[in-house]
């Protein structure tokens, strides 16, 4: 009659505590995921483990193995995951250098979001669906947009790593919790030790120093992902239909 009782409340969404103390969710790629990603908000990618996933969920490494095969595996989940938030539009020939800064950017605040994480993109080829999904994306508005097919893979490529490089770089600098933006004080500091170099060994240095340390915000990001977009710019514009045709 127990057994019976017991399988009528969990029919209904629960199953009844024993000895006072709630059942413990299961194991789940999605906890565990959703673990991964709270441990790097909070304490940076270096800090992320399978063990210290294990702990964040009660549990033991060896409880995640059943679900994830191991950190790669867990790194290639994480970046999937990331790159299925960014929206791909349809492709706009007037509008493409836009559209690609637009994918660009959003893939950036995603990876900013989680510090450090964009070492793991760097790891690896984009293999998933999901990252593949950008790719796809950005070929197709580079292609309806007159771009040569050679020259837009090998931009989508440099895109991809220079978003990736990015944000690792930016994500050295950053300390979860501190509150101190540490790219104006290594700014400062550069600024300091060009200010020392003999102007006659360094002249280009020493009489542009405001243009070397320049940059608020994310303009060097604008800056370069635009420079590489022009380049792409066919010289006598024609879009093509998202076939080539």
């Amino acid at each position: 009659m127990r057994d019976e009782w017991a399988a009528k409340v969990a029919a209904l969404g629960g199953e009844p505590s024993r000895g006072g103390r709630s059942a413990k969710a299961p194991i789940t790629v999605a906890r565990i995921m959703d673990a991964a990603f709270g441990l790097v908000e909070t304490e940076g990618f270096e800090a992320l483990t399978m063990r210290r996933v294990a702990a964040a969920l009660q549990t033991g490494p060896a409880s995640l193995y059943a679900h994830v095969r191991n950190k790669a595996e867990l790194d290639e989940l994480l970046i999937s995951d990331l790159c299925a938030r960014v929206p791909v539009p349809e492709p706009d020939p007037a509008q493409w250098t836009e559209q690609m800064l637009a994918i660009c950017r959003a893939l950036r605040d995603e990876y900013l979001r989680y510090p450090g994480i964009s070492r793991a993109a760097l790891a690896a080829a984009p293999n998933s669906l999901d990252a593949l999904r950008l790719s796809e994306g950005m070929l197709t508005i580079l292609l309806a947009a007159g771009v040569p097919p050679q020259s837009a893979a090998w931009a989508i490529d440099a895109a991809f790593l220079y978003v990736s490089a990015y944000c690792f770089e930016v994500s050295l600098r950053h300390d979860p919790g501190s509150g101190v933006d540490q790219r104006v004080l290594d700014r400062d500091a550069l600024v300091e030790r060009y200010r020392m170099l003999p102007g006659d060994t360094f002249p280009s240095t020493v009489a542009h120093i405001r243009e070397l340390t320049s940059g608020e915000g994310h303009e060097r990001f604008e800056f370069t992902l635009t420079a590489l977009l022009d380049g792409l710019a066919p010289s006598s514009p024609r879009p093509r239909s998202v076939t080539g045709e």
